[in-house]
């Protein structure tokens, strides 16, 4: 089961692992293949949106790579710190709120109706990306950081990953995106 904001499910812990900071979970003696894999896939993201030249003055920049550098982060319901985990909207916020004062509301059905509606074609780094996992209604949220991708805490047991948006599961379940009010300023 995916789980998503902490208005939509109950509370549940995490078993992952914790990978800010160091190149491996400290219990473990080695990452793991798919360690690895997760932060090469991430730096690729973040290069990828740094070569599209869409950071004036280096906000949206600086979202990215405060974003990419909580991968592995374990997803927990109700979270909101890199030290408690984080569910997908505590992510969100979190990132904003630390990298550029910008307070977003807690949970993802609110942030769905802030700032401006954005075709998904016209997808910039940093916009926000809302879905619907049980139908219409926005339950999970992600930042864009461009080539088709997003960074979010996908659910419990899951680390704050890098999926892609136009594939596989996510992309069936894309209900819209926003910018934020303020980002490229």
């Amino acid at each position: 089961m995916l789980a998503g904001d902490s208005a939509d499910l109950p509370m549940g812990g995490s078993a992952s692992q914790l990978l800010v900071g160091s190149a491996f979970a400290p219990d473990r003696a080695m990452p793991s293949a798919a360690d690895v894999n997760r932060l090469i896939e991430a730096s690729r993201a973040l290069a990828e949106a740094a070569d599209e030249g869409d950071a004036p003055g280096g906000r949206i920049q600086a979202v990215l790579k405060r974003a990419m550098g909580l991968l592995g982060t374990p997803y927990r319901w109700g979270g909101t710190s890199p030290d408690a985990g984080f569910d997908c909207s505590g992510l969100v916020n979190y990132v904003f709120r630390t990298t550029l004062g910008i307070e977003l509301p807690r949970v993802s059905r609110d942030m769905a109706n802030n700032g401006v509606k954005v075709e998904r074609s016209a997808l910039s780094a940093g916009d926000l990306v809302f879905f619907g996992r049980r139908g219409k209604r926005v339950d999970h949220v992600g930042i864009y950081v461009g080539d088709g991708r997003f960074v979010h805490a996908p659910s419990k047991g899951r680390d704050v990953t890098v999926s892609r948006l136009d594939t596989g599961y996510w992309a069936g379940r894309f209900l819209q995106a926003r910018r934020v009010e303020g980002l490229d300023s």
